[in-house]
């Protein structure tokens, strides 16, 4: 089966699906013998306003961080509105912060197939996790990397031997299951939804990073300590200010943390389904 073009697609915050995405494409060139390929940022407001329409002939590789054991509830309408696959072939990806990633693969690919995408492989990454660097720091790392690009021959090599299409990849999970519910360091569900980041001014320089950056376009450009908008606690302002200044100081939040750091320290494996 003829692939002519490689494009890549994603959500990523603060760079992990990215990585992953960007990783399946490189190895997907190269086992395919293609050059060009096309990444798709779908981080920022603007991206996800712009129509994406696929066709025969292109293979796209979609990825989406898992957020509470699924997509993250207000980007996932954004893929829903403005993919169209038209028949395209589809690697999905999903990445988690080394806890699970529940359901956030099976309503993916259930989403790239209603969207008239045939998804031929489909894989779940751990990387770093987006509330803390005690889990899954520096992933995807090496290792992880060179069993993205091994996933990648195989699923060109799956392509060289089919005349027709397969059935769509087979995933665990089910794409209409409720979301995960945070837990706190005693065990009992912490609700922390409204949440919003601090500022501390005496390190801040208002140099709205934060605001330009905010994948939900949430804080006030002109005066970031506020935010008006919603907040879906992705980190991104709290990772990229340059001065520190952004924080979450809120108990059930940090007690949430807190019980991650706990529970969820052991090294998860990807998981990969052709």
């Amino acid at each position: 089966m003829e692939v002519k073009q490689i494009h890549g697609l994603c959500y990523s915050a603060t760079g992990v699906t990215e990585k992953v995405v960007r990783a399946l494409m490189a190895g997907l060139e190269e086992a395919l013998g293609l050059s060009g390929a096309e990444f798709h940022s779908f981080r920022k407001p603007g991206e996800r306003a712009v129509d994406y329409a696929f066709g025969p002939g292109d293979l796209v590789v979609v990825g989406s961080p898992t957020y509470a054991g699924r997509m993250p509830n207000k980007i996932m309408p954004d893929y829903q509105d403005r993919l169209q696959g038209n028949g395209a072939l589809a690697v999905a990806a999903v990445t988690f912060g080394n806890r699970a990633f529940d359901n956030a693969l099976a309503e993916l690919c259930a989403l790239l197939e209603a969207k008239e995408f045939h998804t031929l492989a489909a894989g779940a990454f751990p990387g770093r996790h987006a509330f803390t660097d005690a889990l899954g720091e520096g992933r995807p790392d090496w290792d992880d990397q060179r069993g993205i690009r091994t996933f990648a021959g195989q699923i060109a090599g799956k392509l060289r031997g089919l005349d027709r299409l397969p059935p769509p990849v087979a995933v665990p999970g089910d794409p209409k299951a409720s979301y995960y519910v945070p837990k706190g360091l005693d065990g009992e569900p912490v609700n922390f939804l409204k949440v919003k980041p601090r500022t501390d001014m005496g390190k801040c320089c208002n140099c709205g990073v934060c605001a330009r950056l905010c994948p939900m376009g949430a804080i006030d450009a002109k005066n970031v300590a506020e935010v008006p908008g919603t907040c879906i606690k992705c980190q991104t302002c709290v990772r990229k200010c340059t001065h520190h200044a952004k924080f979450f100081d809120d108990p059930a939040f940090l007690s949430h943390v807190a019980m991650l750091e706990e529970h969820f320290q052991e090294p998860k494996e990807q998981a990969l389904f052709l």
